[in-house]
């Protein structure tokens, strides 16, 4: 499946820049960064699993948010850029 995660993390307090950092570090590992808190990418349900159990480790479930949206392809999304259009999910060199 194909996912776009975003993420908001409230930083006003030192638990909130581990939060952020841990959650960035997460995501990482398995989706494409596209900005600030935004990530996307291909994925399998078994490793969305394993990414929702490493997130809530991190997230203080008070202060945090996580949204996922969910699409059986990537050509299923429609994708508009506004502004600077730096696709760093593009296939093409």
């Amino acid at each position: 499946m194909y996912v776009v995660l975003v993420y908001d993390i409230m930083i006003e307090e030192k638990s909130g820049q581990k939060a952020l950092r841990n959650t960035f570090k997460t995501c990482k590992k398995y989706l494409h960064h596209i900005q600030n808190s935004v990530f996307e990418g291909e994925i399998t349900k078994a490793q969305l699993v394993k990414l929702k159990s490493e997130i809530y480790k991190h997230i203080r479930k008070d202060k945090d948010s996580v949204i996922i949206f969910k699409s059986r392809e990537e050509r299923w999304l429609e994708k508009e850029f506004w502004g600077i259009t730096d696709d760093k999910t593009s296939n093409f060199i």
